[in-house]
C-alpha cells in the first residue's frame, strides 16, 4: 500500500474537499482523484462519496483513515527520532501487580540510570494487561501474580503464547490495618475477627481459561459484607491510614512504608494460600537495563518477603 496515498486521503477527510486537499498537498485536482480512486481499488472499499457537496467518508472509509492517521503517526515518530543530530532515548517498560516492594525496587533502580536520555514506563495491573502489554504493546517485562493453585492455568496460557517465565517471589499475604484499629490490638487474627470490618481489595482478578466470576468468589470471598474495590496503591494506603474500621490482604509491606502511614501488618494463621509472583519476558536475551531491574526486584524480594 502506498503511504503517499494514505497521507492523501487522510487530507482529503480532512478538508472534506477535493479542491481543497489537493491545494494543500501541491497536487493537481486530477492527480489527487486518481490517487485515492487507485488507493480504493487496491484495499477494495469505497472511501469517500463524491458529491456536488464534497467529499464524505463512507463508514469503512472513516474506520480506514483511523488506522491510516495511526500509521502516519508512527511513521513521523520513526522519522523524528532518527533523524540526523537527534539522540534517541533508551527505553525501559514493566507492567507489574501492586506490590510495595516492587516500587521500592524502581526506586533503587531509578537511582542507577546514569545520565544518558531513557524513558521509564512503570504500569501497575493485573496479569491479564501485563501479558497484553507484552504481546501487543511493546511493553519488554511483566511481573504477574497469582495464587499457587492456579500455576498450571498460567504456565500453559504463557508457553501458548511463546512467553518465557521464571518466579522471583513466593509468599503468603498478611493482613494490614491501621495502628488504631481494633484489630491492631490482637494477638492472633482470624478470618472471623475480620467479617465486621471493610476489605480494601483490588477488584481486577484474573485467571487465564477461568470465568471472572469464579476467580472473583476465590479470591474476594463472600464472608465479607463490606468491601472497598481499588485499582491502584495510593488510595489503599490513605483509607488504610484514616478509615480504622478497614483492612486489606497484600504482601509484605516494608517498614518504613508501615511507618509512613501509621499501619500495622500481622500474619494470619487461618491464611494458607501462597501467592507467586513470576518475571515474563518474550524469548530473548534481556538487555543490561533489564538485568538491572531484575536485580533489584531480587534484592527487594528477599529483604521484604
Amino acid at each position: 500500500m502506498n503511504v503517499l496515498h494514505m497521507k492523501y486521503a487522510s487530507v482529503v477527510a480532512e478538508t472534506g474537499s477535493l479542491n481543497a486537499a489537493a491545494k494543500k498537498l501541491y497536487l493537481a485536482p486530477p492527480n489527487l482523484s486518481r490517487s485515492i480512486k487507485e488507493l480504493e481499488h487496491e484495499i477494495g472499499i469505497t472511501v469517500f462519496d463524491r458529491s456536488a457537496k464534497g467529499m464524505t467518508l463512507t463508514p469503512e472509509g472513516a474506520e480506514f483513515i483511523r488506522y491510516a492517521r495511526n500509521v502516519l503517526k508512527q511513521i513521523d515518530d520513526i522519522e523524528m527520532m532518527y533523524r540526523a543530530g537527534v539522540q534517541s532515548k533508551t527505553r525501559f517498560s514493566i507492567s507489574v501487580p501492586r506490590a510495595s516492594y516492587l516500587s521500592d525496587a524502581l526506586a533503587r533502580f531509578s537511582k542507577s540510570i546514569g545520565n544518558d536520555p531513557v524513558e521509564i514506563y512503570y504500569k501497575e495491573t493485573n496479569p491479564s494487561r501485563a501479558i497484553k502489554n507484552i504481546l501487543e504493546a511493546d511493553y519488554k517485562l511483566g511481573i504477574i501474580r497469582y495464587s499457587e493453585n492456579y500455576d498450571k492455568y498460567f504456565r500453559a496460557s504463557l508457553e501458548e503464547k511463546g512467553l518465557a517465565y521464571e518466579p522471583v517471589a513466593e509468599f503468603t499475604y498478611v493482613v494490614v490495618m491501621s495502628k488504631e484499629s481494633p484489630l491492631a490490638k490482637k494477638q492472633v487474627i482470624r478470618f472471623s475477627d475480620l467479617s465486621p470490618y471493610i476489605e480494601i481489595a483490588h477488584g481486577d482478578p484474573f485467571v487465564p481459561s477461568l470465568p471472572m466470576e469464579l476467580v472473583k468468589k476465590e479470591e474476594l470471598p463472600d464472608n465479607i459484607e463490606r468491601r472497598i474495590l481499588v485499582y491502584e496503591r495510593a488510595s489503599q494506603f490513605d483509607l488504610l491510614s484514616e478509615n480504622h474500621d478497614t483492612f486489606m490482604w497484600m504482601s509484605p509491606l516494608p517498614q518504613k512504608l508501615l511507618e509512613r502511614y501509621s499501619l500495622v501488618q500481622k500474619e494470619s494463621p487461618d491464611n494458607k494460600k501462597v501467592y507467586k509472583d513470576v518475571l515474563i519476558h518474550q524469548r530473548r536475551t534481556p538487555v543490561e537495563l533489564d538485568k538491572a531491574f531484575i536485580k533489584e526486584v531480587r534484592k527487594s524480594s528477599r529483604d521484604y518477603l
